[in-house]
């Protein structure tokens, strides 16, 4: 009767059944993800943010803080060395980023504090490393990111998954809700990295990312822009 009183098309009615039976929301939780307008705020970036992050208003500030891709235009792969592209890793981006936190965290978005690079995690003896490692003050929570160069793997899921653990049992205050984990990769398929991560208990999601470069690939050329001048 709510999801019938609240959502006004089928597709919503639909969306909000199959989400109250998969992760067993009671009528109170459901009403409030209804009323959080969950429907239209899913599908901005693949995540799980609705079954990790318990609060209805949180899960959608959440997937309001993150878009499904960037553009990080202060990155121009031909100046980061003389190196083949292809063997350009992430490492190299991740330096270009820090040289540019100010730039990095205006395009990721407001209320982000940058705690550290390879923010260095210990477990049993066991050693992690974060990417980029900040703080959310609007979410209250720490957000890892982990920068892939090329395309989407599953294995990075279980990589930040680690991460986003150890953070919360080691680095997270009493007061702080639990860590976030973004990939940032060059390609993704959306309705693979979706089906995926729903399997995930920490709260993750996945975006792309654009370079100068790639930019510039889609722009026509100097020359081009000359000729069309001429044209006319």
């Amino acid at each position: 009767m709510i999801i019938i009183r609240k959502a006004k098309t089928l597709s919503e009615r639909i969306f909000y059944i199959r989400q109250a039976l998969e992760n067993k929301w009671n009528k109170d939780i459901l009403a409030e993800q209804i009323d959080a307008d969950l429907f239209n705020q899913t599908g901005a970036l693949p995540n799980n943010f609705a079954k990790t992050i318990p609060k209805a208003v949180s899960a959608v500030r959440a997937l309001e803080m993150f878009k499904d891709e960037y553009l990080l235009d202060f990155i121009n792969v031909e100046e980061i060395g003389e190196r083949d592209k292809e063997d350009i890793d992430e490492r190299e981006v991740e330096k270009t980023i820090i040289h540019n936190v100010k730039n990095f965290i205006m395009t990721f978005g407001h209320d982000f504090t940058f705690v550290g690079n390879q923010y260095h995690l210990e477990k049993f003896g066991h050693t992690a490393y974060p990417d980029l490692l900040f703080y959310n003050r609007e979410l209250a929570a720490l957000v890892a990111v982990e920068l892939k160069r090329g395309e989407f793997k599953p294995a990075y899921l279980g990589q930040l998954s680690a991460y986003l653990r150890i953070l919360d049992n080691e680095v997270k205050k009493p007061f702080e809700n639990p860590s976030i984990g973004i990939v940032l990769c060059k390609k993704a398929d959306k309705n693979f990295v979706e089906f995926l991560i729903q399997g995930y208990d920490n709260p993750m999601g996945v975006a792309t990312y654009k370079t100068a470069e790639d930019v510039r690939k889609v722009l026509p050329s100097e020359n081009d822009l000359l000729r069309v001048m001429d044209e006319k």
